[in-house]
């Protein structure tokens, strides 16, 4: 009998592989799936079929992805499939067909569906998590948990992801909360990838292929490694040559091939098309402009003619004044020749260009960022990477080796080429590009997906207007965090309960007497422990009270120095300059002369005396302090010397003795254990057992800690929000308030913040630019940023105010965010303000850019499109939430003075 399946797979251009075909069966057979597969496998075949199966049964689908640009992708495939009146689109600031059976969405608006109960969630049969391993991202992942724990029961749901080492855990935690759920893992790739490392301008295979046995560890290729060992040599050799009498360096040796090079390598080796992974924005520009300084030309006149056709048609509607500033001429000229950047701070109507051009072939060298390698559609035949280090936003720190495969990944085009090709470049100063690092980065498949949820202010809000408290708290201990970290808490247990039987054994060895030894020997560890605070409180004391003897000693005061083998008399040339570390330069009577610490002066003697010193003493001269060293002695002659004394090293006065040490002290000496044949032998039995217990504290702290740590999380916020008139009433009696319902349409990672600010009129009275301008500052976050934001003055009195009350605000709810023992929000940063005002008021983007430029440094085009979309999102929740209808018919105001230019062309 055929089936849908049967269908289907008739209309698809090539034969289905073994995971497409399990996974879809599954789908058909009413199984929610998890498929894990490389990149450039084919998940999404899985993911169209649920489309299939939702048109076919008069239901719908939704298809979710992590970044508007797949989402605007997939929606174009889905029409050219499907026709245009089935599928829709929203994106936040985009909605086309919103009421077709089939909606391409982000996942954010999913998630902001389900707590609105919106009317479209009827009749709602399959959902489609594209890329669902985003939920591993720290600022955003928790989105993809809170749709998977929110959908209704009989959503059957299709998860895609990437190959991770940990499937079989996210599969167990999908099952658990969503029911029969089937888990394909495929490690296949179904074009062949080999790795190549790129030494100047040859070109050698990674691993020896010819040499390779099924299952065995792959091996480096040795001519690649001798090549480097003589290329090495070459340099060695080098680097010195005679010059005249003598060695003189010299400059030169093995130097990296440079862009051109690398792509004309490529382009002989048949490798093209490329992209080139450089983890800068700056980087993938100057590459482009690096091969446009060349004669490196990819294309041929006909392939120019069609390039010229496509960057005309995407790039009609852009005003004919911004194509200077927006680096147009320079950007044409590039994909003419066939070369592109691609990355998040470029215009993104360019970006959307370069992946046309790139699909259709027509591009052949693309410099990216990793950005690319999240799920847009832009395989090459060859992947290279400049550098194995990039910048995490803390540090620079090597590619794991998931993040290697994810680049890689993107190499080899599925139906176009046979196999694909991932080239490193050899650089002797890049320890991560030796062949053996790349080869461990090349035969590594660890890629663990790890839940970043955590309850934020807009969740718990939401979670308890739709369910209450208890069940809100239920639902967090169900999320993937809390399963993963339940699992952790397994071996911790584990350990515990080993520890546990230890204890019950040497109990039992201490038979009838164990209470009394155990006690005895508490009482031990307790003398021994307040012993070591003492000595620890001696040795701060006595430091502290040498600081204080240095710091004060002046010039020619003549003192002992009582430790190490300087020891004996000294004269002070130069009085201590920090008090909280004084070094004061000395003279010692045997001549010698530097700066002591409070290491070798122990301050127990006050200074012996003083004498008299010339004005100027140059101490680096033997003669001089010869003659310095004789006065010393002859001014000290006549003073009480501890060092010519004789004392027992160390004599200070004995100091107080703890009377309750002194209690302890007695007490065991009293105790029926003390006076025991066997207590040697007992006590070694008793302090393992008390080890033992110590480290079973420490884990049953650890269980503890990780136990139910979402739902106190949500119990703090709770707090915070009661405290604040969000919530009223306690426990299951707890309600959202107006200000709650306020709070709950607020979707921003300052959301709080934002509703403060709403509810207590900080914000009233401005004109639509102004409020334009003031939503930005408490979203603008600059790249790189650490610490407080600088604060940057506002355009007009008005925007002043508000920014004062925002940031009054703002401090107030961090101090409560302290005392709940909660992670503190983000403060305001006006670094976006005066350019967005700019551009709210006049439309000119090189009146914005140059007004980003006074204060925070160069803006791309693309940023500032990027931060303007963000600003229309929040305006948008303004518009919607705002309790004083002046705020919201200011948003609606602000949304069309932003929607317009550059920001205009790209909102489709």
């Amino acid at each position: 009998m055929s089936t849908e399946f049967d269908a289907f797979a008739a209309e698809q251009p090539f034969a289905l592989d073994d995971f497409q075909r399990r996974g879809c069966q599954a789908l058909e057979n009413g199984h929610g799936v998890l498929i894990c597969a490389p990149t450039g496998a084919g998940k999404t075949v899985v993911g169209e079929f649920a489309v299939h199966l939702a048109l076919a049964a008069g239901g719908k689908c939704f298809y979710t992805t992590p970044i508007k640009a797949l989402s605007n992708q997939k929606h174009s495939d889905l029409v050219r499939r499907y026709g245009g009146e089935r599928i829709g689109l929203l994106t936040g600031d985009v909605s086309i067909n919103a009421d077709a059976p089939v909606v391409v969405m982000t996942t954010e608006v999913l998630r902001n569906m389900l707590y609105a109960d919106s009317d479209a969630l009827a009749g709602l049969a399959y959902v489609v998590m594209d890329e669902v391993h985003f939920l591993a991202d720290r600022m955003r992942g928790a989105v993809w948990e809170e749709v998977i724990l929110h959908l209704p029961e009989e959503v059957r749901l299709v998860s895609l992801s990437a190959t991770v080492s940990n499937a079989e855990e996210f599969g167990g935690w999908i099952q658990t909360v969503r029911g029969d759920t089937t888990v394909v893992v495929d490690e296949h790739r179904p074009v062949p990838l080999w790795q190549h490392v790129l030494v100047g301008r040859r070109l050698f295979d990674l691993f020896d292929y010819d040499r390779l046995t099924p299952g065995a560890k792959p091996k480096v290729d040795p001519d690649l490694l001798r090549h480097i060992a003589h290329r090495r040599e070459a340099d060695r050799m080098l680097d010195w040559e005679p010059r005249g009498r003598g060695q003189r360096h010299r400059p030169g040796g093995y130097r990296p091939p440079s862009r051109p090079d690398v792509i004309g390598t490529l382009d002989r080796e048949g490798l093209l098309p490329a992209i080139t992974f450089i983890f800068s924005r700056a980087g993938c520009d100057g590459a482009v402009a690096q091969c446009l300084r060349s004669p490196l030309r990819l294309t041929d006149d006909d392939e120019r003619d069609r390039i010229a056709a496509v960057i005309d048609r995407r790039c009609a509607d852009l005003p004919e004044s911004d194509l200077a500033v927006l680096g147009y001429y320079e950007w044409r000229e590039g994909l003419l020749r066939g070369l592109a950047a691609h990355h998040a701070g470029m215009l993104p109507v360019f970006r959307h260009t370069v992946e046309e051009l790139f699909a259709a072939g027509l591009t052949k060298a693309v410099f990216a960022t990793e950005t690319l390698a999240l799920g847009i559609n832009m395989p090459a035949r060859t992947v290279v990477l400049e550098r194995l280090v990039k910048y995490n936003g803390e540090q620079h720190a090597p590619l794991t080796p998931g993040e290697y495969t994810q680049l890689t990944g993107r190499a080899g085009r599925r139906g176009i080429d046979v196999e694909g090709h991932a080239v490193v470049l050899w650089r002797p100063d890049d320890a991560g590009a030796e062949p053996t690092e790349v080869a461990g980065l090349a035969s590594t498949r660890t890629f663990p997906l790890k839940s970043s949820f955590a309850p934020s202010y807009n969740m718990t809000i939401n979670l308890v207007n739709r369910m209450g408290p208890t069940a809100a708290r239920a639902l967090l201990e169900r999320s993937f965090a809390q399963y993963q970290a339940d699992r952790s808490v397994v071996g911790l247990v584990r350990g515990a309960e080993r520890g546990q039987r230890l204890l019950t054994e040497i109990t039992a060895e201490l038979g009838d007497n164990a209470p009394e030894v155990l006690d005895y020997a508490r009482l031990r560890a307790e003398i021994g422990e307040r012993e070591r605070a003492q000595a620890r409180a001696s040795r701060l004391a006595r430091r502290r009270a040498a600081v204080d003897a240095l710091a004060e000693l002046r010039r020619g005061d003549i003192i002992t120095i009582s430790q190490g083998r300087r020891g004996g008399l000294a004269v002070v040339l130069e009085p201590a300059g920090d008090a909280e570390d004084p070094r004061p330069l000395v003279l010692s009577e045997h001549r010698w002369a530097g700066r002591i610490s409070s290491a070798d002066y122990s301050g127990a003697s006050a200074k012996l005396g003083a004498m008299s010193l010339p004005k100027r003493v140059e101490h680096r001269q033997p003669r001089v302090r010869r003659d310095l060293a004789s006065a010393l002695r002859s001014a000290a002659a006549g003073l009480d010397v501890p060092s010519r004394r004789r004392t027992v090293r160390g004599g200070a006065p004995e100091r107080d003795v703890d009377a309750q040490l002194a209690e302890l002290r007695e007490r065991l000496r009293r105790h029926s254990v003390h006076d025991r044949g066997d207590r040697d032998a007992t006590m070694r039995l008793a302090e393992r057992y008390l080890r033992i217990e110590r480290d079973n504290d420490a884990l049953r702290q650890k269980v503890a800690a990780a136990t139910n740590s979402l739902a106190r999380t949500f119990d703090r916020i709770l707090g915070l929000l009661a405290e604040r008139g969000y919530v009223a009433g306690a426990d299951a009696a707890t309600t959202v308030t107006d200000d709650g319902r306020l709070l709950a349409r607020i979707y921003s990672e300052s959301d709080l913040l934002v509703a403060e600010c709403l509810r207590t009129g900080a914000w009233n009275g401005l004109n639509p630019a102004e409020l334009a301008a003031m939503v930005s500052a408490v979203l603008y976050e600059p790249r790189g940023s650490d610490g407080p934001a600088p604060q940057y003055d506002a355009p007009t009195a008005a925007l002043r105010t508000a920014l004062t009350a925002t940031r009054r605000l703002s401090g107030a709810l961090r101090r409560d965010e302290n005392r709940h023992r909660l992670a503190t929000s983000r403060e305001p940063d006006a670094g976006f303000v005066t350019a967005m005002y700019r551009w709210a008021t006049t439309g000119d983007l090189t009146q914005a850019l140059t007004a980003f430029e006074e204060t925070g440094g160069p803006l791309s085009a693309g940023d500032f499109v990027r931060w303007c979309r963000q600003v229309l999102d929040l305006l948008d929740q303004v518009r919607n939430a705002a309790p004083d209808p002046a705020v919201r018919a200011a948003a609606k105001r602000a949304i069309g003075q932003v929607r317009r230019g550059v920001v205009e062309v790209d909102a489709g």
